[in-house]
């Protein structure tokens, strides 16, 4: 019985030190491994910024203009290595870029909190299908 519960703790304290193998070390130091956001994900997050902004603007009357160009990354940004554009991706895509310029059409018909919040709905629409950790985030976006 003393034999395994010492063959127990060896292992035990063995699978500890693994863990702590996982990070490196440069001259002494450790160096730990840190997350990486990915293209689509630093880009997410720019888009979440932008709307951010304007959804205060909207609120102060304001009408945005200009839609920021470098939304059309949405098409070329690298993914996470576990995700992969796929039809729903795509089509999401297209629409939430198109819903995006409709927001800074001075010559739309309807109101510009409706305009914006389509937009905003169908991130969370597409969040729906994938990566559904932001919504509660993006729901904030909303103008009620």
């Amino acid at each position: 019985m003393k034999f395994f519960l010492w063959v127990a703790l060896v292992v035990f304290f063995s699978g500890c030190n693994n863990s702590e193998k996982e990070n490196t070390e440069i001259n002494g130091d450790i160096v730990y491994d840190m997350y990486k956001p990915s293209e689509m994900s630093i880009l997410m997050n720019e888009m979440y910024d932008y709307n951010l902004k304007i959804k205060q603007e909207i609120l102060e009357g304001k009408t945005p203009v200009n839609f920021p160009t470098n939304f059309l990354n949405i098409y070329t940004a690298e993914l996470s290595e576990f995700k992969s554009r796929n039809e729903t991706f795509q089509a999401y895509s297209s629409l939430f870029v198109e819903n995006q310029k409709e927001i800074c059409n001075t010559d739309a018909h309807s109101d510009i909190s409706e305009r914006y919040n389509n937009a905003i709905n169908l991130c969370i629409s597409c969040h729906k299908t994938e990566c559904t950790g932001p919504i509660p985030k993006i729901k904030k976006l909303l103008i009620n």
